[in-house]
């Protein structure tokens, strides 16, 4: 058991995100999209996105410092166990409880306003389950683990980090996650099913970027108006003849 849920499960969750991107992108392009329902309503999207955005992106920088950093190297910096923990803690709570509350303003938005829930697709509303599954285990995880220590102080630097660092190295120690407490593996787990429905849902997203805006041509305006008045044009906006 050990063995299928902690090298299996999560190779076969990792090779269906990088093969389902690269079909994604070679199939349906122009499905490669956010899926953008701001035509319908922007009142609440201005609110609840910029907390699940910038929430998210604390979520995900504390992960890859929690994860990938090893402890020896925060130990040489001169960094402490528990200055390392405050600031975990902290910084955790701060950027989960943002996420959360803008993930649940984003489902409201989308279950309340008709043209946008209409735009909705199962995949969405699945989506969304995994999405506010993951953040409130690691909330209760950070809480329950290292504030509460519900079943003893658990150290995950010891644990999953060096299970998550074996695992990407291709020389995975699933005894190290068999060991960790419930609900490290389940959040574990559903971070690894959102991880195979990535490349088929609107949070391709995330891999684009506007690169092309920087050396796009400039876009020539010029008016139909023959009457075209007696202002000064303003530098660089002389009409073209």
């Amino acid at each position: 058991m050990s063995v299928l849920l902690w090298v299996i499960v999560p190779y076969l969750c990792l090779a269906t995100f990088v093969v389902g991107h690269f079909w994604r992108y070679r199939y349906d392009k122009f499905g490669w999209t956010t899926r953008s329902s701001q035509l319908y309503e922007d009142r609440l999207l201005r609110l609840g996105s910029p907390l699940f955005h910038f929430g998210m992106l604390g979520v995900v920088g504390g992960h890859v410092i929690g994860l990938l950093i090893p402890e020896s190297w925060t130990d040489a910096l001169g960094i402490s166990t528990e200055t390392y923990h405050l600031v975990a803690i902290v910084g955790g709570l701060i950027a989960g409880v943002m996420a959360l509350v803008g993930l649940v303003i984003l489902v409201y938005r989308r279950r309340t306003v008709g043209p946008v829930f209409s735009a909705t697709t199962t995949m969405d509303k699945v989506m969304y389950a995994f999405l506010a599954a993951a953040i409130a285990l690691g909330m209760w995880n950070t809480i329950a683990g290292s504030i509460l220590s519900v079943g003893g102080h658990y150290d995950y630097r010891e644990g999953v980090s060096v299970w998550y660092r074996s695992f990407l190295a291709f020389n995975p120690q699933p005894d190290l996650m068999a060991d960790a407490p419930l609900g490290f593996q389940l959040h574990a787990l559903v971070a690894f099913g959102l991880f195979a429905l990535w490349p088929f849902t609107r949070l391709v997203h995330v891999f684009s970027a506007p690169v092309g805006y920087l050396t796009r041509p400039y876009i020539v305006y010029r008016s139909r108006d023959e009457a075209l008045g007696t202002h000064r044009d303003r530098r660089g906006w002389e009409r073209v003849e």
